[in-house]
């Protein structure tokens, strides 16, 4: 199948003309408007740092539904005692810059180019972009973050500098969303990690068929902010 060039009209071709590997477009910008129309189909920007822009629809499609996710039993007692402190949207920018770092301090290649960076906290400003902060001793050590549209958390990295940080972060996203009314979170790619609490591959069809039913509009949601107490 053919890789679509994008150009200065936001729009994207169907997504079941993605390939195999999920590839869909190339070209198009990370405008605030061009990454909610993607977003809103399912559709997000994956790309190396001197590589042209490229947009993804995987399929199948790993996602997990709030009210099957589940907490192995060790986490959860070790969760009640780590001493550290959750946070929501009190340090996107953080976060963010924690997820890329994480990755080049390894020696690997990061898709969280200093333009992502740039990108993804104008949609936090703008109230679409969220994360979950990990604190212990007052230190950053784990979080997460992604974009919130209708009743679909779209998840796209996280962190951790401490034993199960980025976990912690995840059970408190996930008991927020519940708590929320949100009905489905993208985990984008398959991992063993995340099959472990509850996540499940669905088709792309079926994928698409549940974002039409859960987001019915792409108003911005309230700010997440939970302070440390």
């Amino acid at each position: 199948m053919p890789v679509f060039q994008l150009t200065q009209h936001i729009s994207f071709p169907p997504t079941d003309l993605a390939e195999t590997n999920g590839l869909l477009a190339i070209g198009g910008d990370l405008c605030p408007q061009r990454l909610i129309a993607a977003y809103s189909h399912g559709i997000f920007p994956w790309y190396s740092e001197g590589d042209p822009l490229l947009w993804w629809f995987p399929h199948p499609r790993l996602v997990l539904f709030p009210d099957e996710f589940r907490i192995p039993g060790r986490l959860k007692r070790y969760f009640r005692s780590s001493h550290v402190t959750i946070t929501r949207d009190c340090a996107f920018f953080q976060v963010i810059q924690e997820c890329a770092a994480i990755r080049t301090e390894t020696g690997d290649r990061t898709w969280i180019t200093k333009e992502m960076q740039a990108a993804y906290t104008e949609l936090h400003r703008l109230g679409f972009a969220h994360s979950v902060e990990c604190w212990h001793e007052s230190r950053l050590v784990g979080g997460l973050y992604g974009i919130a549209l209708g009743r679909v958390f779209f998840g796209e990295s996280m962190f951790s500098r401490r034993q199960c940080a980025s976990q912690f972060a995840l059970i408190d996203l996930l008991s927020f969303l519940k708590k929320e009314n949100f009905q489905m979170v993208d985990c984008q790619m398959t991992t063993d990690h995340l099959l472990r609490f509850g996540a499940r591959e669905i088709s792309g069809r079926e994928f698409q068929i549940h974002l039409k039913e859960y987001i019915q509009d792409t108003t911005p949601h309230e700010n997440w902010k939970k302070n440390i107490s």
